[in-house]
């Protein structure tokens, strides 16, 4: 003892008995080291399997401690408290929620969705062959509760899938009769921006509504009357000579190609409504025939501004005075500047600072004389000197050599080959019965299809719209458009369509 009374440190400490064991003289192995009494020799263990401990020191293995992941504990322990509470255990795989950005923060997750590294329980079930599930990513925005409440719930992960889009029955009307602006296509659209815009032109009665329908959602065995998405002429409105189509029709597919039908341009049967109804013209208009051409140039200008691809369907060759429309709806076109670099294909000069789109001529009703090699090489010459002086997009795009439809010519074959498109009658099954051999042949060749020259009309319908879709897809204005964008670009283009300076002046200039 201190005279402070505490206990020297190495006395009685730890230390002291270090010294003790390390006095002590080392025995022999197996001696017990405690006392003299309590002596055993050293007997080697034997392993379960028979063999024995090998000599040196026994290396200790580490334990493993398996248990459940906390929530299952807790439901296993407490099944009527996490019953009364609500409390679910937690999924097999993690399902991550992204939320929002807040005010000042960054992205926040969820406590109760936090990942959790599954355990040997959950590789169990799925061994014994439970379906594995895949984490989900649900990205939280604005319309995001509306999207959960009306879609439909996947039962495993229970959170709400994502819907595709929805598929229109028929087309709706972009501007209607009175050449007004509608707002009920909006709906269908989406904030993305792959997407291609596809027009069509042409006069009274050459089928534009059909192959719109063809290009879109219908095939060419459906029935016209019902199905088809852009309505045809039926055969009462073809016997008084009427039209079917009024306005601009909208039709989007799911692959996001949006179609625009139109009413024929230069129409005699709207014209002649005109007159016989007695309809109010607009005060800027002194004659029907006048109104009835600047409502046709406003249709063209607006599709040379909106669209990618515009068709001008004629179902003969050819009339000239079309083509002549088409350069003045192409001079009075608003001016739309574009950063697009894509200027190829066009013809004559090309400055880059206006937009001009594909123009597709497609011969519908062809005939069978009009798929011979010579004749259509004069029919691409033609049509290459009318569009000499036009800046918009009418070769390099389109080629019937490409599709195998005349297997024996090369590219060489057309020296100035155009976006020129032949598509044959379309025949029914009773019509295509009667291209058949007839009677006194061999019963062999009776069964075989006549001769038609050509490929067959669904064949053809299927290579122009491979063609079509395929045509590049240039920036319509100075900034990239999303559908919705696009929608209310179209608008501004429409409207600035009507009041244009330019064509008041050339409506005066035709009084």
């Amino acid at each position: 003892m201190s005279e402070s009374g505490h206990s020297q440190p190495g006395m009685y400490g730890p230390g002291r008995r270090r010294r003790r064991r390390q006095n002590r003289e080392p025995g022999p192995p197996g001696q017990n080291l405690s006392g003299p009494g309590r002596e055993r020799e050293y007997v080697p263990r034997e392993r379960r399997d028979g063999s024995e401990e090998p000599p040196g020191p026994v290396l200790q293995k580490t334990p493993i401690i398996l248990a459940k992941p906390p929530a299952e504990r807790v439901s296993m322990q407490f099944p009527s408290q996490s019953a009364a509470t609500g409390v679910t255990p937690s999924l097999e795989k993690p399902i991550m929620l992204i939320k929002p950005r807040e005010d000042g923060g960054k992205p926040t997750m969820s406590a109760d969705l936090a990942p959790t590294a599954p355990g040997p329980g959950i590789a169990k079930l799925e061994r014994e062959g439970q379906r594995p599930t895949q984490p989900v990513y649900q990205i939280q925005n604005r319309g995001m509760a509306s999207a959960a409440s009306s879609g439909t719930v996947d039962p495993v992960i229970g959170q709400a899938k994502l819907l595709p889009p929805e598929k229109m029955k028929h087309s709706i009307k972009l501007v209607d009769d009175q050449m007004n602006w509608c707002d009920s296509a909006m709906e269908y659209l989406r904030d993305q921006t792959d997407m291609l815009v596809v027009g069509a032109i042409g006069l009274q009665g050459t089928g534009k509504s059909t192959v719109m329908s063809l290009l879109s959602a219908n095939l060419p065995e459906d029935d016209q009357r019902y199905p088809y998405v852009f309505r045809a002429q039926s055969q009462e409105i073809k016997e008084r000579g009427g039209n079917q189509s009024s306005g601009i029709d909208f039709y989007i597919t799911q692959e996001r190609v949006i179609f625009l039908d139109t009413q024929p341009v230069l129409s005699p049967s709207i014209l002649d409504h005109l007159i016989n109804n007695d309809r109010k013209l607009p005060p800027e208009y002194n004659l029907p025939h006048t109104y009835v051409e600047m409502q046709s140039l406003q249709i063209a200008a607006f599709l040379f501004t909106v669209c990618h691809v515009v068709i001008v369907v004629q179902d003969w060759f050819t009339d000239v005075n079309l083509y002549r429309f088409l350069q003045t709806a192409e001079m009075l076109k608003p001016s739309t500047p574009s950063a697009s670099h894509d200027n190829t294909g066009s013809s004559g000069s090309d400055d880059g600072s206006e937009y001009y789109p594909h123009i597709v001529f497609l011969q519908n009703k062809a005939k069978r004389e009009e798929f011979c090699p010579q004749n259509l090489k004069k029919m691409h010459f033609v049509v290459d000197k009318l569009m000499a002086h036009s800046h918009l997009k009418y070769k390099g795009t389109l080629s019937m050599l490409d599709c195998n439809i005349f297997p024996g010519l090369g590219r060489d074959y057309l020296e100035t080959e155009v976006n020129l498109f032949l598509l044959p009658v379309l025949e029914t099954e009773a019509e295509d019965g009667l291209t058949r051999a007839g009677s006194g042949v061999v019963p062999l060749f009776s069964l075989l299809p006549g001769y038609r020259g050509h490929p067959s009309f669904s064949s053809m319908v299927a290579k122009l719209r491979s063609q079509v879709l395929a045509m590049s897809r240039c920036q319509l204005s100075h900034t990239i458009l999303t559908e919705k964008n696009w929608f209310h670009y179209a608008a501004r283009i429409w409207d600035g369509v009507k009041k244009s300076s330019a064509l008041s002046e050339y409506s005066r200039l035709l009084s």
